[in-house]
Order: C-alpha cells, then sequence, then structure tokens
C-alpha cells in the first residue's frame, strides 16, 4: 500500500474484508440460529408461538430498515466512529438481553440492538461494493456468516441447560466487542461517498438496479419458503425426524462449502454463467421436494439446494454492486433479502394450508427461481464477467 494512502482508505486492505466478513458474521448469527433460540425461549420463558414469531418478526424487520436512514448517514458519518457507536448499542443490547425475563422489554431491546446490527451489516455490505474482485468479497461475506452461524448452532444449545438464553446474547456482544478494533480499517471522515465518486464515475443505472434488487426479492421469497418448510415435507415423507435433522444439519455445512467455492472461482469466470448455473441448481434442488420424496431424494435435494443457495447470492450481490458503485443498491438489497425473508414464508404457509400439502408450495417456489434468474440476467452490466479489475482501486486484497 502506498505510504501517502491511510490503511482506513484502502477499499481493497485485508482488514478492511476482515471488517466486512465479520462485522456481517456476528450482526448475522442469531438469525441463523433462529430454529434453536425459539426453542429456548418457548422452554425458559414459556412463549407462544405467536409471540416468538412477533420477536423474530422484530429482529428481522429492524435489520432490514436499518437500510433506509443508512442511504444517508453512510454518505455524511464518520464511518469510523458512526461504526463504534452502533457496535456500542449492540453490546449493550447483548449483555442486556440476556437478563431480561419480560417478553415486551425483549422485543423492545431486541429491535434496538438488530437495528444497530443491520446498520453494521448495511455498511459491510456497501464496502464491499469498493473493492476490486465483487464476487470474491460477496463469498467471504456469505462465508462468514454461514460460519459464525454453524458454530453457534454447534456449540451454544449445549449450554442453554446451565446458563439459558442468555449465552447466545453474551457471546454475540463478546464477539463484537472482540471486533470493534477492526474499525481502524474505516475511514476516519465522512469520506466514503466522495472517494467512490472520484474513483468511479459511471452512473447508477437505475432501470438495471431496479431489476437487480426485484430479483433479490423474488430469490429470497422463493428460497425462504421453501427452506422453512423442509421439515414439513420430510415429515409429510414419513422421514423421521432423527434422519431429517442429521440431513439438515449436513446441509449447513455444504452451505459453507458452496459460498467458499464461489469465493475461489469468483472473477475467474463470466458471472451469467456462474449465476445459471447456481439457479438451475436450487431449481432442481426444489423439484426434487416434489411429491413425497424419501430419505435419499430428501438429502439430495437438502444439500444441492444449500450448496447453490450459497454459491448463487455472491454474484447476485455483486451484480448489484457492479451497478451502482456508491454501494445504494446493494444499502437496498439488505432491505429487499429482509422483505423475502418475511413474504416466502407468509406465502408459502397459506399455500400448505390450502392445499393440504406442499406440491403448490414446490411449484410456486420453483416459479419465483426462474422469474429471478430472468432478471438477474437482464439486469447484468455489459462487462458481466465476474468483477473486471478496477485500475482506480490501489492495493490488491488476497481474498
Amino acid at each position: 500500500m502506498p505510504a501517502d494512502r491511510p490503511r482506513g482508505d484502502d477499499p481493497n486492505s485485508k482488514g478492511r474484508i476482515a471488517l466486512i466478513v465479520v462485522f456481517s458474521g456476528i450482526a448475522a448469527t442469531l438469525l441463523l440460529m433462529a430454529p434453536a433460540v425459539a426453542g429456548q425461549l418457548f422452554t425458559q420463558m414459556g412463549l407462544t408461538p405467536t409471540q416468538t414469531g412477533d420477536l423474530f418478526a422484530v429482529e428481522l424487520g429492524a435489520m432490514s430498515l436499518a437500510s433506509l436512514p443508512a442511504l444517508l448517514w453512510i454518505k455524511r458519518a464518520n464511518l469510523r466512529a458512526s461504526a463504534t457507536l452502533c457496535g456500542a448499542v449492540f453490546v449493550a443490547g447483548n449483555l442486556l438481553s440476556g437478563f431480561l425475563d419480560s417478553y415486551g422489554t425483549l422485543v423492545t431491546v431486541r429491535g434496538i440492538t438488530s437495528f444497530a446490527g443491520g446498520s453494521l451489516m448495511v455498511l459491510a455490505m456497501a464496502l464491499a461494493a469498493q473493492t476490486r474482485n465483487r464476487d470474491r468479497v460477496y463469498g467471504l461475506w456469505s462465508v462468514g456468516q454461514l460460519t459464525f452461524g454453524a458454530i453457534g448452532l454447534a456449540v451454544l444449545p449445549a449450554f442453554f441447560e446451565t446458563v439459558g438464553i442468555g449465552v447466545v446474547y453474551w457471546t454475540l456482544a463478546t464477539a463484537m466487542l472482540l471486533a470493534l478494533p477492526l474499525v481502524r480499517f474505516l475511514p476516519a471522515g465522512p469520506n466514503m461517498s466522495s472517494s467512490l465518486a472520484q474513483e468511479n464515475p459511471a452512473k447508477l443505472n437505475v432501470g438495471k438496479s431496479i431489476l437487480g434488487l426485484i430479483a433479490c426479492l423474488i430469490f429470497y421469497i422463493g428460497l425462504s419458503g421453501i427452506w422453512t418448510f423442509t421439515g414439513g415435507i420430510a415429515a409429510a415423507s414419513a422421514i423421521d425426524p432423527a434422519t431429517s435433522g442429521l440431513i439438515l444439519s449436513a446441509a449447513t455445512l455444504v452451505g459453507i462449502l458452496g459460498s467458499t467455492v464461489a469465493t475461489l472461482v469468483g472473477g475467474r469466470a463470466n458471472r451469467r454463467f456462474l449465476l445459471i448455473g447456481g439457479y438451475l441448481g436450487m431449481i432442481v434442488a426444489v423439484a426434487l421436494f416434489f411429491g413425497t420424496p424419501d430419505a435419499l431424494r430428501f438429502a439430495g435435494a437438502a444439500l444441492l439446494f444449500k450448496f447453490a443457495w450459497p454459491w448463487t447470492l455472491p454474484f447476485l450481490m455483486s451484480t448489484l454492486a457492479d451497478l451502482d458503485r456508491a454501494g445504494r443498491a446493494t444499502n437496498l438489497a439488505n432491505l429487499f433479502i429482509g422483505g423475502g425473508f418475511a413474504i416466502g414464508p407468509f406465502i408459502a404457509g397459506r399455500l400448505i394450508e390450502s392445499e393440504g400439502g406442499y406440491s403448490a408450495l414446490v411449484i410456486t417456489s420453483s416459479i419465483a427461481l426462474v422469474v429471478s434468474l430472468v432478471l438477474v440476467q437482464l439486469a447484468q452490466p455489459k462487462k458481466v464477467s465476474a468483477s473486471e479489475p478496477d485500475t482506480r482501486a490501489i492495493s490488491p486484497v488476497d481474498a
């Protein structure tokens, strides 16, 4: 790195990439641990399914809504100070959450905490949009989240009986506290958007950005609807809970593999073909859920689906980043992802109840993924061979 360029101003530094991966991973961990956390909340606090659902809706909604004010503060605020403030709120909120036994107070504190975490997630997504090799960086962004979630699911439930749900909240607080020194790799002033404007003068492609965001929304509607009810599909197919649980646990590890492979190939191949491969894998996987699959077909569907999903996501996100290097499209993507996660299960539950089975859900999810594939192909910028070299970037990142 040149001596006249402070490390906090280098969008491709290893420290900046570490910040993107770690901050986004910590912010997403609780939602990725949702099944285990929901079960412990029921056991420990006696929450009803409706109360649990409302609590997670607040968590997800707050994280998603953080995208809107971020459109303003990311351009104007001191990023180092802002990230420190959001991190401090996240730490304090999680520390407090572990001691609460009032449902109403817990919902309020979790909403504030998730808003702070969502702000850090949006910042990480916007920073990733500045990097030279955006396909690979978004791959690392995805790997980080899946890895944090997998570790949490594997380790923390063992402490529920002795420590309670507080072990999750306090672990997140500790992790963020340890990660806060990474803010030194952020600009010390509100110069993020101005530097982008100077280094990346291309105008925002509004039409294609809208197509990309809609593709992102429909992508998450399609995948969240089917993935939420994979356990129900297994039960309806007479696959015992122990077997289906083992398959879904293995699928989590396969998801990490999918995002890791995407990271390795990012920047080395034409993004259109990488997206087509990922989407086709997901569509085939969803089709394998049709009817009453036996354990072998169910395992194949779950493993393929969980590989293809994290494979596809980095290339979808880097498409948005290439359409708007200032990061506005990726900021809004956080809102659209949250919306898709909320809408998918909402539609899926009603399809299942109206039909009394899962066939309509499988067909609807397949159609949604096909539509998303068409839209993301239409949204591709003229040069789509992954992330073309940015001659204005200063220091390469060994992602």
